[in-house]
């Protein structure tokens, strides 16, 4: 029994690790045989004429997710004080499994209701088709609350209770506390949270290709459609043959790039600085 947590790491490691060499190497070659200045910055993408520029998707997937961490963070991170600091036992016991909840409905329902109500509010509110960054970042910022919230709760819960009397003993209101005292605190954890959230974001498929527009021009304003990358990998990958399933396995691998990014920068930012605790 003593070996089970080594042997579930080993498989783990061996698994990712086998994801990942498959990507790299159906996606690498494409990538460096039409060069990675020519994917990565030619904005045309084009099957039947052979152009393959990925940046207008590039760009799209950076909207989005920039946009659904914009709004599932602040708003997990209020919840997760809500549930840890503010609500009574009670309360927090009925609204953290309605957050659990919330994080058990599969991306397609998400999609379907910003498909009915979301995009045509955007589309008479605001102006525009409706199927929009502004549409996505805003379903997609729903669906990661749950990740956002529940992780930010675990670590705020760790927090020793004796960091909370102290700073009470000393005068410091209920929010000081929070702002002061718990949230750095409890950094490390939170921005573990908020990795997991963007990848979520930006691993997202159904959500968003029901309600972004998918349109292969570059977004000037959140009311504008966009297409991601996983958008187009999930239309294009069932008929593509040769360079363009080349260049959608490219794609596959500038994603686990952007993935791995996020989680270096992540991990440089969760690490505690001087002056606080371990």
């Amino acid at each position: 029994m003593a070996g089970l947590p080594k042997l579930a790491a080993l498989i783990t490691g061996l698994a990712l690790s086998l994801i990942a060499y498959f990507i790299l190497a159906e996606g690498v070659p494409p990538l460096l045989a039409q060069g990675p200045a020519s994917f990565l910055l030619g904005w045309r993408w084009d099957s039947r004429a052979g152009e393959f520029g990925m940046l207008s998707m590039l760009a799209g997937t950076l909207w989005v997710t920039a946009g659904a961490m914009l709004v599932g963070a602040p708003l997990g991170l209020a919840c997760a004080l809500l549930l840890s600091e503010v609500l009574t036992a009670p309360a927090a016991a009925v609204l953290r499994p309605a957050v659990e909840l919330l994080g058990a409905i599969p991306s397609v329902v998400f999609g379907f209701l910003g498909l009915l109500t979301l995009v045509p509010l955007i589309r008479t509110g605001l102006g525009g088709p409706g199927f929009s960054v502004l549409a996505a970042s805003l379903v997609v910022g729903v669906m990661i609350l749950p990740t956002v919230t529940l992780m930010a709760h675990a670590a705020l819960c760790a927090v020793p209770r004796s960091y909370r009397e102290a700073s009470r003993a000393l005068g410091a209101g209920q929010w000081q506390t929070m702002r002061m005292i718990l949230l750095p605190a409890a950094r490390p954890g939170i921005v573990a949270g908020l990795v997991l959230a963007a990848g979520r974001a930006v691993g997202e498929t159904m959500a968003v290709l029901m309600v972004a527009g998918n349109a292969l021009e570059p977004a000037n304003c959140p009311l504008d459609p966009v297409r991601t990358l996983t958008a187009t990998m999930a239309l294009e990958l069932g008929y593509a043959t040769g360079r363009h399933r080349g260049a959608l396995f490219s794609a596959g691998a500038i994603l686990l790039g952007l993935s791995l990014g996020v989680t270096g920068l992540a991990r440089l930012a969760g690490r505690p600085r001087a002056g606080e605790p371990d």
